[in-house]
């Protein structure tokens, strides 16, 4: 972080997330370049980009994971570390173990954990009530008792977001939490999200575009730098920048609404 905010103080107190001139390196590899966006209170944004863009760094860096090498992120008016539970977050599902003996309450229990307390903490009863009404908010209270090895793949989102929303936070940020489900169950989990947006912000990191483009009320499209933060609807140039070669999307089906018609401007 910078020591000298370039943050205006309508900034500092009137959104849910300001990034201001953000870059992040792993090494000498570059991840994100200078990237600024805010994201309202009541937003549901959706991030899109290319695989290793730096969708996920950008995750992280709202979370305080990773450290920029420039420029300064606010959640909420504080910075990333000390912003508690004001954020829930669900990770890829890629980096997680489906096969620990676990059940789906425990799971769901674990985002009642305050940090440094140990994974055997004992819960208190208000845990658990939180963690059941969360499991009913999503759906999935019936399976609080089934293994998560037992689970399919749209019931383990469900578990997961579950588990951030039992922080009772004021944001939740999902890492493609569509990548591993069926076309069933991915409608259920934006109809969940979209139920969700009516009491938080929702920040969505996907590779589909497609599949989010009737879903969010706004776009970042990120490869490295920010190429494009607005409306859900973007044309044909502003996709072709983003993935850097022409693109031709088929929808096969899904309703859309991603590019402007033939003829509007850039």
């Amino acid at each position: 972080m910078s020591r000298n905010s370039c943050l205006t103080k309508n900034e500092r107190v009137e959104k849910a997330v300001v990034v201001k001139a953000l870059s992040v390196s792993y090494g000498d590899n570059l991840a994100l370049d200078k990237v600024s966006l805010s994201i309202e209170e009541g937003e549901y944004l959706g991030i899109i980009g290319p695989n290793g863009g730096g969708k996920t760094t950008l995750l992280k860096a709202i979370l305080g994971l990773v450290k920029p090498c420039a420029g300064e992120v606010l959640v909420y008016g504080k910075q990333p570390g000390s912003a508690g539970k004001l954020l829930g977050y669900v990770p890829q599902v890629t980096s997680l173990d489906k096969g620990f003996p676990i059940t789906v309450l425990q799971v769901v229990l674990t985002g009642r954990l305050a940090s440094g307390l140990s994974f055997f903490h004992k819960y208190s009863r208000l845990d658990k009530e939180q963690a059941e009404f969360m499991l009913e908010r999503v759906g999935i209270s019936g399976l609080k008792d089934r293994l998560i090895s037992e689970l399919s793949g749209g019931e383990f989102q469900r578990m997961l977001i579950a588990r951030a929303l039992a922080t009772e936070p004021k944001a939740l940020l999902l890492d493609e939490p569509t990548a591993s489900v069926d076309a069933a169950s991915r409608e259920q989990i934006f109809s969940l999200l979209r139920e969700l947006n009516k009491t938080m912000a929702i920040v969505l990191v996907t590779h589909d575009l497609l599949a989010i483009s009737s879903h969010v009320k706004s776009l970042a499209c990120i490869n490295e730098h920010l190429v494009y933060h607005g409306g859900a609807e973007i044309n044909q140039n502003i996709v072709e920048k983003l993935y850097g070669c022409p693109v031709d999307l088929i929808a096969h089906g899904v309703p859309h609404r991603v590019l402007k018609e033939h003829g509007e401007g850039c």
